[in-house]
C-alpha cells in the first residue's frame, strides 16, 4: 500500500498546499480566460497570475539573498503561463524548504522582516490570488476550502489585516453570507466584492 508523502507542518506545509492548489487552478485556465476579469480590482487573470509568479520568484530570491533578475511588473509568463507557474512554484518551494527560511531576516517591499512574517504574507498572496483566478474562471471547486479556513483563522489570530487595508492591497471587508464556503469568506475578508 502506497502512502502519500509527508508534508511539513506549519506555515511551510501551508505554502506547499497553496502552491499545489493554485497550480491546479492555473492548469485549468484556458488561453481565452487569461483576459477574464478577476475579483482582484482592475486585474484580469493574466495580470493576477503574472503578479503571483513574479512574487514567487522575488520571495525565493530574497530568501536566498540574491536578486530575481527582473521587476515585478515585467512579463514573467511569456507564451506559457502554466509552465511559468510550475517553474516558479518549484523555485519557491525549494526556497521555503531551506533550513534557515523561517529564521532569516528577509528583505521585502515592506522592509527587512523575519522569515516567519514573510511566510504568512507569501502564503496569503498565493492562496488569495489562486482563489481570485478560480472564481474568475468559474472553477471555485478547485479552491482549497480547508486551507482558506485555516488562513482566515491565522489572520484572526495575528490581529487581522486592517493595517494593510488600502487600495491595491486589501479593500474594506465585504460581508459574506454565513453559509458561504471558506474561499468566498476569504475573498470577502480581503475586500473582494465579487
Amino acid at each position: 500500500m502506497e502512502t502519500a508523502p509527508t508534508r511539513p507542518a506549519g506555515v511551510i506545509g501551508q505554502i506547499d498546499r497553496a502552491l499545489d492548489a493554485t497550480g491546479r487552478i492555473v492548469e485549468a485556465v484556458a488561453d481565452a480566460q487569461l483576459a477574464v476579469a478577476t475579483p482582484c480590482r482592475d486585474w484580469d487573470v493574466r495580470t493576477v497570475l503574472n503578479h503571483t509568479v513574479a512574487g514567487m520568484h522575488q520571495v525565493a530570491a530574497a530568501l536566498s539573498g540574491m536578486g530575481s533578475g527582473a521587476e515585478r511588473e515585467d512579463d514573467w509568463l511569456g507564451s506559457d503561463p502554466q509552465g511559468a507557474y510550475a517553474a516558479a512554484a518549484e523555485i519557491d518551494r525549494a526556497a521555503w524548504h531551506r533550513p534557515d527560511a523561517l529564521s532569516a531576516q528577509v528583505d521585502s517591499p515592506l522592509g527587512a522582516l523575519p522569515g516567519t512574517a514573510v511566510a504568512v504574507i507569501h502564503l496569503t498572496e498565493i492562496l488569495v490570488h489562486g482563489v481570485d483566478i478560480a472564481v474568475a474562471i468559474d472553477r471555485a471547486d478547485l479552491a482549497d476550502d480547508e486551507l482558506c479556513a485555516e488562513m482566515l483563522s491565522l489572520m484572526a489570530a495575528q490581529g487581522g489585516i486592517d493595517a494593510f487595508r488600502r487600495p491595491g492591497i486589501f479593500e474594506a471587508e465585504v460581508e459574506a453570507p454565513a453559509d458561504a464556503p471558506a474561499h468566498r469568506k476569504l475573498l470577502a475578508y480581503a475586500g473582494r466584492d465579487w
